[in-house]
């Protein structure tokens, strides 16, 4: 490819980057042994440089963040914490868990963290085993008259296990806005526990903390799970926590989605997890702008459990990416990141209030975070189809379900949008207002096929809104810098 040799015969000497010396010189490299590997890192730059990145899970981390994960760290195994391994020559591995550690303790003004889950599916596995073995196995194994499980016989193993399989969880259900892990039935923590879910109240579109308080009152969970997928709005973690004191429930928060409006300052009071929360997880992504990765902050208590979270549920550690974590936390630490998560929720409620006067519907009618849920049946599509719709029109964002939803997960009547990716561009309310029009207009003149997945839309208006998002990232350019 020879990017690099390119770059420096075109660009003076005092103006290079070594960000981009280093991207492009890892690029050509790659071509030379995976040409194909190579071209496909090429075209997703490209892609994500032509389409409006709305997906609200996305971001786009920095150039130090992804570099980070290029390197020999991804070929040691770490298996065990800082300072407690399993193998030899881990000391450089430690000094970077440690950074990792020591930065997102002091983001967060958390007591404890542990950074090596892979993702926010394995920190919320890791998480319900910890508390399933200091609440129920710690006194179980008393009861038991055994210091360890090693010690049990194998029918006091076996009592154990139906004690541990016999506890319960309630999270927000699926089609309120929860997440996968939260309890749905498909999912490994609906088989791990028995599991109920509380939903939205059906008029408002809102928690309804009376009756969370009602259910968690009747069923006695021992977790209580706060957190979202789809729910735009903020959620009072102190009155969570009153309600999870009153069941007797160990309170846990799934913040992947909002962490980094949390480490913003925008989420602060009864809006900030961690001073209410037992256990927080989270992912590292998202509004965090960090590497693809899981996260766990905790009271002390459950720290030396968390800490084996393998041999718990995981297996070695991803050095690489822990070291990209660090970086990420470090960027977050940074007055900037106060500036950039306030704009990440103006411009979500700038987005959601004109779309609500073009007449679309907005599930709980705005936005208190990053992202908003649109219903489309009034348009005679599916989310599927709008989604469809969407990306041809270079605008990338996915279906998602709404409360009571008739067309299920997979076709769905609504679809998420959010703004960390437009937010990190620079895109500011000017520009919401304008993406606004160009997605009322894509589904406006869009039309259902004969199945649910199939759908038309009016080429006139395709190709102008099409003109519309190329002329926005053009003046809001996805890694400038990288000229290829």
């Amino acid at each position: 490819m020879d990017f690099l040799s390119k770059y420096l015969q075109s660009t003076a000497e005092k103006e290079q980057n070594k960000a981009v010396i280093a991207y492009l010189a890892s690029l050509d490299y790659i071509s030379t042994d995976s040409p194909k590997i190579a071209e496909s890192i090429l075209q997703e730059l490209k892609d994500q440089r032509s389409n409006l990145k709305m997906i609200a899970s996305e971001n786009y981390s920095s150039l130090a963040v992804q570099l980070a994960m290029g390197n020999l760290l991804t070929d040691k195994y770490a298996e065990g914490f800082a300072n407690h391994r399993f193998y030899a020559g881990c000391s450089n591995i430690d000094a970077i868990e440690e950074e990792a550690m020591s930065q997102v303790k002091k983001l967060f003004g958390a007591e404890f963290a542990y950074v090596q889950p892979h993702s926010g599916a394995d920190a919320n596995l890791i998480a319900f085993l910890a508390i399933l073995i200091e609440k129920v196995q710690s006194p179980e194994l008393e009861r038991l008259g055994a210091k360890k499980v090693d010690e049990l016989s194998h029918e006091d193993y076996e009592t154990l296990r139906k004690v541990l399989m016999n506890q319960s969880l309630l999270g927000m259900g699926l089609n309120s806005g929860g997440h996968l892990t939260h309890g749905y039935r498909h999912n490994l923590s609906s088989k791990l526990m028995r599991a109920f879910s509380y939903e939205v109240d059906p008029k408002t579109q809102l928690l309804d903390y009376e009756n969370i308080e009602k259910l968690a009152l009747e069923i006695k969970p021992l977790i209580l799970v706060a957190g979202y997928s789809a729910y735009p709005r903020a959620i009072n973690f102190a009155r969570m926590k009153e309600i999870a004191v009153k069941a007797g429930s160990v309170f846990m928060v799934d913040m992947a989605h909002f962490a980094g409006l949390v480490a913003g300052k925008v989420f602060e009071g009864d809006f900030n997890p961690i001073p209410y929360a037992d256990i927080v997880t989270s992912t590292t992504h998202k509004t965090l702008r960090g590497p693809r990765g899981g996260l766990i902050l905790a009271k002390k208590e459950f720290g030396h459990i968390l800490n084996k979270g393998c041999p718990l549920a995981m297996g070695g550690p991803l050095p690489h990416v822990m070291a990209a974590k660090a970086i990420a936390f470090q960027e977050a630490n940074k007055p900037s990141f106060h500036s950039y998560a306030q704009k990440i929720v103006k411009n979500a409620q700038t987005l959601a209030e004109e779309l609500v006067r073009l007449g679309l519907r907005i599930t709980t009618g705005g936005t208190d975070n990053h992202l908003l849920v649109v219903d489309v049946t009034s348009f005679g599509i599916t989310g599927r189809q709008a989604e469809g719709a969407l990306r041809a029109a270079n605008i990338t964002l996915n279906r998602n379900t709404i409360p009571s939803d008739p067309n299920g997960p997979w076709y769905t009547s609504g679809v998420r949008l959010g703004t960390p990716a437009l937010t990190t561009l620079g895109m500011g309310p000017a520009e919401m207002k304008i993406i606004a029009k160009l997605i009322h207009a894509i589904l406006k003149s869009t039309k259902a096929k004969e199945d649910r997945a199939q759908f038309v839309t009016e080429e006139k208006t395709l190709l102008h809104v099409n003109k519309q998002v190329e002329e926005l990232l053009l003046t809001f350019p996805l890694y400038p810098e990288i000229r290829i």
